[in-house]
């Protein structure tokens, strides 16, 4: 029997209003679809974070760094602010470092015309740096505002549903295989 892949899905705004919780919504329910995942949501909107990184050691830091090291998986939903990612986010992800290692990444973006890609190769560079493997394929939602109906569903047909459907099972396998990996052998251990 294969256990199920511990997915956190990252929020990527804490903006009043934002659309994030709708995005998320939707990926949330088809991550749950798909029936290969245990979600776990990490939303800065939700944490206590100073305007000043705190220690390690403080409990709201300490939590999240626990929570990123159970995942086995990520998925980071986040628009595109300004030709960028929102500094919540790379808040959230500098509060971890070894906690990232060797685990795989994908992206679910939103905006307008780029659809939050360019949030999105940014945050690659970023990962990158973490260890980490960025999954190719992502879901991006150009013109996000104008997608969703008011229920936070998407139309029937719509292509984000295929794309998701690929990104998940992609990110599934990255998943166990890393999983795999990082039981036979610690990554950390891993030298030039």
């Amino acid at each position: 029997m294969t256990l199920p892949i511990r997915l956190a899905m990252i929020y990527g705004s804490n903006r009043e209003g934002r659309l994030c919780d709708t995005v998320a919504d939707w990926a949330a329910a088809e991550v749950d679809k798909s029936g290969a995942f245990s979600l776990l949501r990490l939303d800065p909107a939700g944490l206590d974070l100073s305007l000043r990184h705190p220690s390690r050691d403080d409990p709201t830091v300490a939590g999240l760094r626990q929570a990123i090291a159970a995942a086995d998986a990520f998925l980071v939903v986040t628009p595109e602010y300004n030709r960028g990612y929102p500094a919540p986010l790379k808040f959230m992800i500098d509060c971890a470092s070894h906690e990232w290692h060797a685990k795989p990444v994908a992206f679910v973006s939103y905006g307008g015309i780029s659809g939050g890609l360019r949030a999105v190769e940014q945050l690659r560079l970023v990962f990158g740096e973490l260890h980490t493997a960025t999954i190719r394929d992502c879901v991006s939602f150009a013109q996000a505002h104008e997608r969703f109906r008011p229920d936070g569903s998407l139309p029937e047909g719509d292509g984000a549903y295929k794309a998701m459907a690929l990104l998940l099972a992609r990110l599934a396998w990255w998943a166990r295989a890393l999983r795999d990996a990082r039981q036979a052998s610690a990554y950390s251990e891993v030298a030039a």
